[in-house]
């Protein structure tokens, strides 16, 4: 297949574009009702608050409810990996991007270019896109991302020694708590007593028999799995809405003055998704790690995300650059919800054209 083909392949793919147009409407919707007083000034709070303690929970354990198959598997080990080893790799090189600041600054900018919203923004987006499988790798991917923002840049924004009540958020977090839960459910299955029960897909009965651990509750307990699954369906739209609200909270006159945010959130959306695309084709083509296509647009997506929300609190708690961090969050979203489509149809015509 010719890179046209590809083109045309990946911008008539109704799945692509049906999500791509689901995550911009419903953004400018968020935007549009803030806007018009619809939604008042603490609503975003609210629904951030709704979607980070029920439904990405939900969505991240709902997603390991399924077989494991070995390709899966080797698919998750890999972006194990991958997600330790490219926070180390960024927490080396995103200072030197910033090396004409001070130092203060440039510390704080390389913390807000390392670590993005990959649970808020970039979770929902993939799951829209690359379904279950999409969700159990980025909350896989996010393990080694957990570790590093609950401890390497708290001790840098704060200045003090890692203290026991951050270490609790690390691990007394819903969304952890329930991405271990699933991950050591979904390992385990196989070793587990197993029940024959009549085959269900998407909750309809297929008519054949299946044999699945006595958890798996999308199949041994649907009454149960349902309102999970409908939690879970709330992550997208939730989010999505939040954000929107977000950023017509905002004065964008303010935030667009500050050359600095323009270029945080060029690396930010750029240059950050840049470098892990690069470094994984690179590692495939090697036969280093092997990724599949959804495993490596999963990774670039939510690398494309703008500041996190744990990052930015972090600076605004510890007068660490608050003013700039607010600029850059709102730049960087916005400059997000414009590359994530774009960085979507990239990893399309280069899956079609049979890179990845």
């Amino acid at each position: 297949m010719n890179l046209g083909q590809a083109i045309v392949e990946t911008l008539t793919n109704q799945s692509i574009l049906s999500a791509i147009s689901s995550t911009i409407f419903i953004i400018f919707l968020g935007y549009f009702l803030r806007k018009r007083g619809v939604f008042g000034e603490n609503f975003g709070k609210i629904l951030t608050s709704v979607v980070l303690s029920v439904a990405i929970p939900a969505l991240a354990f709902n997603s390991f409810m399924q077989p494991i198959k070995p390709d899966t598997f080797k698919q998750g080990l890999g972006l194990l990996i991958w997600g330790i080893v490219i926070y180390i790799i960024l927490i080396l090189v995103t200072p030197l991007l910033y090396k004409k600041e001070e130092k203060s600054r440039q510390e704080v900018m390389a913390i807000l270019t390392t670590f993005g919203s990959t649970t808020f923004f970039g979770i929902p987006i993939v799951g829209a896109i690359y379904g279950p499988e999409g969700v159990i790798y980025s909350s896989i991917f996010n393990i080694g991302y957990r570790i590093f923002l609950y401890s390497y840049a708290y001790i840098k924004m704060s200045g003090l020694k890692m203290e026991s009540s951050n270490i609790k958020k690390m691990f007394i977090n819903p969304i952890v708590i329930a991405t271990f839960v699933g991950l050591f459910l979904w390992l385990i299955q196989g070793s587990m007593p197993q029940v024959t029960v009549p085959e269900l897909k998407n909750g309809v009965a297929t008519g054949e028999m299946t044999t699945v651990a006595f958890y798996r509750i999308d199949q041994t307990a649907l009454w149960l799995a349902k309102p999970l699954q409908y939690l879970s369906q709330l992550a997208s739209p939730l989010a999505w809405l939040s954000i929107g609200c977000t950023l017509g909270s905002i004065s964008f006159k303010e935030a667009a003055s500050s050359k600095l945010s323009w270029y945080y959130s060029f690396n930010k959306v750029v240059m950050v998704p840049l470098l892990n695309l690069v470094c994984l084709l690179l590692l495939n083509a090697t036969g280093i790690l092997s990724l599949n296509y959804a495993a490596i647009a999963t990774v670039v997506i939510m690398m494309a995300t703008p500041v996190a929300t744990v990052a930015a609190a972090y600076a605004i708690r510890y007068d660490r650059e608050a003013v700039l961090t607010s600029n850059a969050s709102l730049l960087s979203t916005l400059a997000a919800v414009i590359a994530i489509p774009v960085w979507i149809a990239i990893l399309g015509i280069l899956n079609s054209a049979g890179l990845f």
